[in-house]
């Protein structure tokens, strides 16, 4: 049951990316990501009728206060690369946060880093060179030039690199609460401090809310596919190693490049599914060695 829970995490994020960059072509990042998590709230709250509320430590509200401005930094700059960039190649970056959680657990929780892990970091480094192998005409040096000079390339490398600190946070904020709690409440919490960003932005004239009336049915859907994709992780990660299912969810980069050929017409899906394809063995090598 694991597995196919871990798919349809897998395909639902995948789809929400998808349809938040269909968002974003009249859209920014910044209405596109409040209204996703507006419409997700009630779904995320009603939680708190049926799991246990637990009682909460200074130490919760402390990691809380370090990890949400990194959750909404990540989350912005997530967006404005899904904006700028093809989906088929900024998706796969993502597979770049494992690689920068063995540097971040061993410096916040002592872990240690395991030869098979290595092995793991070559096999993703090595599929980020291969999905931009079309630039192989600048030389052997053209992928790494090309990733460089691409804006969404770069904020989706930071985003990873945040999220493996929140990866890391989140862990620890669940141990003085609860995994379920921290589903219920996080979302919302980040709701409400991006509220007044948008408040300001209505009131500067920078919010078209005749533009997102006409989108209702595509934001809505966004709201509800992600409130979903965030249940069935959780579910999911019940079910059996964190390892293992994290390294199944990192199919998501092939559903996202496939939606990158079919929605929006990409080039190269060839050599960037072969680099998801090595990147997602770095990621299951990384998995195993956890």
């Amino acid at each position: 049951m694991w597995i196919f829970l871990s798919l349809v995490s897998a395909f639902f994020t995948a789809t929400t990316a998808a349809l938040s960059k269909l968002a974003l072509k009249d859209n920014d990042e910044y209405i596109v990501g409040w209204i996703r998590c507006i419409i997700s709230v009630p779904i995320f709250l009603s939680l708190l009728f049926f799991i246990k509320i637990p009682r909460l430590d200074a130490a919760f509200f402390y990691i809380l206060l370090i990890l949400l401005p990194l959750e909404i930094t990540a989350y912005l700059l997530y967006l404005r690369a899904l904006k700028l960039s093809p989906l088929s190649l900024i998706i796969p970056f993502m597979a770049l946060t494992p690689v920068f959680m063995i540097f971040t657990t061993r410096l916040i929780l002592g872990e240690q880093i395991l030869p098979m892990g290595i092995a793991g970091i070559l096999f993703v480094f090595t599929g980020a060179y291969i999905l931009n192998i079309k630039t192989h005409k600048n030389g052997p040096l053209g992928p790494i030039y090309s990733i460089l000079r691409e804006k969404g390339s770069m904020f989706m490398i930071i985003v990873a690199f945040i999220y493996s600190i929140t990866a890391v946070l989140g862990k620890l904020a669940m141990d003085h609460s609860s995994p379920m709690f921290m589903v219920a409440v996080y979302f919302p919490v980040v709701t409400i401090f991006l509220t007044p960003i948008m408040v300001i932005r209505y009131m500067r004239g920078g919010i078209d809310l005749n533009k997102i009336k006409c989108q209702k049915t595509l934001f809505i859907s966004i709201g509800v596919i992600f409130s979903v994709t965030v249940l069935v992780h959780f579910i999911a990660l019940n079910m059996t190693s964190a390892a293992y299912m994290i390294a199944l969810k990192r199919l998501s980069m092939v559903f996202g490049i496939v939606y990158g050929w079919l929605l929006f017409k990409e080039q190269h899906i060839i050599s960037r599914l072969l680099g998801a394809g090595v990147m997602i063995f770095g990621v299951i090598l990384i998995s195993l060695a956890q």
